[in-house]
């Protein structure tokens, strides 16, 4: 819930205002909300108070690595929230145009594919020492890539849906 001009919004009614104006499309509208989610992940990644506990040294596969617990639940370092940052400014440019938007979508399946596949595995769980892969990132890698799915490949609006319509206020030039 938010207010402009004393008058309160849900997060639910400007997406459907988004979407049913004609401003953003489905999928520039996916585009910009995991930008603004990943974004927003970065930096709270950043904040050590909201990690529990902060910078533990743990041992993966004989490597130590350091790293926290965002709200006690993903585990995440300095790499891990830079990568965040970039897959957020991107997706907040890629919703733009909508057809930077689906390539965006085709580009998380692919990204996020990978990183769910080598954080199940007990070898690659840490991206070599680099960043944490595993427990509740895994799962959160696999349900991006899931929806990324959907909005890079098959959700594609219709001809219709893209036309350009003329503006309302537009003269009409006879022949």
């Amino acid at each position: 819930m938010f207010t402009v001009n004393e008058t309160q919004f849900s997060i639910h009614e400007t997406c459907n205002f988004l979407v049913g104006r004609n401003i953003m499309k489905r999928g520039q509208l996916y585009a910009f909300v995991t930008g603004i989610f990943f974004l927003s992940l970065s930096i709270l990644g950043f904040i050590p108070q909201l990690q529990h506990p902060i910078n533990a040294i743990e041992v993966h596969n004989g490597l130590e690595i350091q790293l926290g617990y965002l709200f006690g639940l993903f585990p995440t370092n300095p790499v891990l929230n830079t990568v965040y940052a970039i897959v957020g400014i991107l997706g907040l440019v890629s919703s733009i145009g909508l057809g930077g938007s689906r390539f965006y979508g085709r580009g998380l399946f692919q990204f996020f594919g990978v990183l769910a596949f080598l954080g199940s595995l007990e070898p690659t769980n840490t991206f070599f020492g680099f960043m944490p892969l595993f427990g509740s990132n895994a799962v959160l890698y696999g349900l991006m890539s899931v929806v990324s799915f959907y909005f890079g490949f098959i959700d594609s609006p219709g001809l219709l849906e893209i036309a350009v319509q003329p503006p309302e206020n537009a003269i009409a030039i006879e022949k």
